[in-house]
């Protein structure tokens, strides 16, 4: 080996051994990352999110064992009633009426905790392949986000900036409408969520009706079973696009917002988080992915999109196709004819629909939506040029008469 080719050896082997020692970094500080998600206010799966969710199941489960035992009752005092059992939300079907695993819980001591336990974590739900297929997409999908998104969130002081000199440029530079911090903290935080869960009705609305979007999409929506990690079950695709969604979407409240209150601005929040996300989590928004049914009922559904509501939205059934497509407010539903109530939904069955099969790998889930957009957007053949393989060449046309 030449002087020369062995300086070139060293140097690629040096360069190999810095490769891995910061792809190792990379995947090390991920992975730390993940592990402080059960910490940080902002994220979905916060431990007081979970706490709360769970403490929200337990007047579901109570309502659930009373109808459990008083149809016991009942099968006793009617031997001619059937003997079939109701149909199990904690499968692949999510149904109004019985979400007990166990139909007849024990009432005392550990037992009884043991009943809710099993009714809210149930081995079959949260083993399931499905289950599975989103605990690895949570682990996978935060090292390509941490790749693709950074760039993408640097945008949002540019955004900030420009939005504030178009505003400038058409009203002209504005003196602060007030100088109550008060309303300063109060309003921009307002507009803060407003902007965010109307980007989000849009862009989700989008991702249903744009095909080529929806075969991206349809990685959430193909979920057989619920649990708080389905939040993390997406394309990197669809990742990019809520994170460029939310980069706009900050940036054109903090644009307009240093317009109106100049520079001083601030955000009510709560342990860091907007005090409107941090409500609206603590309300339940880890049961929107899971098998427990809880309905705020007509009223309040109207304004605010329920648990319920929510898994509505994951129906296979294609009358709750396009629906409750809001994140917290049903206002945007209502506005656009998509809102369905808990109350008019008697049961159902999760999935992207009957007839989709797809996706049952993690390289599927991948790569499958690439290949389905493709076919989305391939130009169709014509009549004449679709003939069926192996079919008889067509008779040449008669001669032209001489």
């Amino acid at each position: 080996m030449t002087e020369v080719q062995l300086g070139l050896f060293e140097l690629l082997a040096e360069l190999l051994a810095t490769l891995l020692d910061q792809t190792s970094i990379f995947f090390s500080q991920n992975l730390i990352e993940l592990s402080h998600y059960i910490i940080d206010p902002n994220k979905r799966i916060f431990g007081i999110y979970l706490l709360s969710a769970a403490l929200l199941a337990i007047p579901v489960y109570l309502a659930a064992l009373r109808k459990a035992q008083t149809a016991q009752t009942n099968s006793k005092n009617n031997q001619t009633t059937s003997n079939q059992p109701e149909s199990n939300q904690l499968g692949d079907n999510q149904p109004r009426n019985n979400q007990l695993e166990n139909s007849h819980p024990k009432n005392k001591g550990s037992g009884a905790i043991a009943d809710f336990l099993a009714f809210l974590l149930p081995k079959r739900i949260y083993t399931h392949p499905s289950a599975k297929q989103d605990y690895a997409l949570f682990v996978i999908n935060k090292c390509v986000r941490a790749l693709l998104i950074a760039p993408v969130v640097i945008t949002m002081v540019p955004i900030a900036l420009g939005t504030t000199d178009i505003l400038e440029s058409i009203f002209g530079q504005q003196q602060p409408i007030t100088q109550s911090p008060t309303v300063i903290i109060v309003s921009f935080t307002i507009m803060l969520f407003i902007f965010d869960d109307l980007t989000r009705f849009l862009l989700h609305l989008a991702l249903h009706k744009i095909p080529v979007l929806w075969e991206f999409h349809k990685v959430h929506h193909s979920a057989k079973v619920l649990t708080p990690f389905t939040i993390y079950r997406s394309h990197p695709l669809e990742n990019f696009l809520y994170a460029s969604r939310m980069a706009i979407a900050q940036g054109m409240s903090v644009g307009i917002g240093y317009f109106l209150f100049g520079p001083t601005l601030n955000m009510l929040d709560i342990l860091g988080a907007n005090i409107f996300v941090f409500i609206f989590n603590l309300f339940g928004s880890n049961l929107r992915h899971s098998h427990i049914w809880l309905s705020w009922g007509n009223r309040v559904e109207n304004w605010f999109i329920s648990p319920a509501q929510h898994q509505i939205h994951h129906s296979d059934n294609p009358t709750h196709f396009d629906r409750n497509l809001g994140s917290a407010l049903a206002i945007w539903d209502k506005l656009a004819g998509t809102l369905i109530k808990a109350s008019d939904v008697e049961s159902i069955s999760l999935g992207a629909g009957k007839q989709h099969t797809g996706h049952q790998t993690l390289l599927a889930i991948y790569f499958e939506p690439f290949r389905d957009a493709f076919m989305t957007i391939r130009p169709k053949r014509t009549k004449s040029a679709t003939r069926p393989p192996n079919s008889p060449n067509p008779p040449n046309p008669p001669s032209p008469p001489s």
